[in-house]
């Protein structure tokens, strides 16, 4: 017989550490806040054409010494094209980034090929259509569950995807992680992903109650965790194995969204084991509230 293991024999333990992880993002979340990118503060944006192949890393110093520190480099499509990101609203913003890049840079000339002004009106807009967009994306899950499994399962799912968004958004912070539209986007992808490894933990444990009778629930999440393990760690690793190849070599445009799902696809992997179905514990769940409804038959009281 397949071994099992005793995942839940360390949940003690496992929900300290949640509670200590949680916390600490909460901290940071609040107390540093977060990063956000000019999709969601308003600036400029800067296309630039050099005549040879730019150089980014040599672009952000000159730009970096010419007083431009939080100007934002990326790629923007052949390698001589450079889309600069920066605070501020100046028209002549544009024509003195390129001036300045050509006093450091005689040796490869530049030109400006657009200039854009992203106002704070639309950011602040963007800002709260993506946390509406968050917020219903919950209760839709939330929902789902109820209907597909029963309430408990769906608490469960609910607590497990706020830990995995909570812990994301906090280590987002910590490390000031510019927060743009990608980032929002990667959010958005790990409630997906921790709901899907969530289900397939749940289905599994639905199931069992009909197949083991006598096993306690615990005994159940056990050995549901062990049957699906093999499953969830081929997922996760062959999800990490993608994201970081985007986070070495997508350069500076996919950065924050490959650290934001490499964070959350961890933590969805770890929530849908020690959070998911530790819920289930808490409140209880029994076989009996997988049967349907019993309703009344009517009686027949007529002559």
């Amino acid at each position: 017989m397949k071994r099992t293991i005793n995942f839940m024999g360390v949940r003690n333990i496992a929900f300290g550490i949640t509670m200590l992880l949680t916390v600490l993002a909460l901290f940071s979340w609040f107390h540093k806040g977060l990063n956000f990118g000019l999709d969601f503060t308003g600036g400029t944006l800067i296309e630039l054409t050099y005549e040879h192949p730019a150089d980014l890393g040599k672009v952000r110093r000159e730009l970096a010494s010419s007083g431009y520190h939080e100007a934002i480099v990326q790629s923007f499509g052949a390698t001589t094209d450079l889309l600069v990101r920066m605070p501020g609203e100046d028209p002549q913003l544009g024509a003195q980034v390129a001036q300045a890049l050509r006093k450091t840079g005689a040796d490869n000339p530049v030109t400006v090929k657009r200039v854009e002004f992203v106002g704070p009106q639309v950011g602040e807009e963007l800002r709260d259509q993506g946390g509406i967009g968050m917020l219903l994306a919950l209760g839709g899950v939330l929902i789902y569950l109820a209907f597909r499994f029963q309430w408990k399962f769906a608490v469960g799912a609910i607590v497990s995807l706020i830990h995995d968004v909570v812990v994301t958004m906090g280590i987002l912070s910590f490390f000031q992680v510019t927060f743009d539209l990608t980032v929002l986007a990667a959010v958005l992808a790990i409630i997906g992903y921790s709901l899907n490894d969530t289900i397939v933990v749940f289905d599994r444990v639905r199931e069992n109650f009909r197949l083991l009778r006598k096993a306690s629930l615990i005994e159940n999440i056990n050995i549901s965790t062990t049957q699906t393990l093999l499953r969830t760690m081929a997922t996760s690793i062959s999800t990490l194995l993608a994201i970081g190849a985007l986070w070495i070599f997508g350069g500076d445009s996919l950065h924050g969204f490959s650290v934001a799902l490499f964070i959350g696809v961890l933590a969805g992997t770890y929530s849908s084991i020690y959070i998911a179905n530790v819920v289930l514990i808490w409140l209880n769940l029994r076989s009996e509230d997988l049967l349907p409804p019993v309703t009344a038959e009517k009686v027949d009281d007529r002559p």
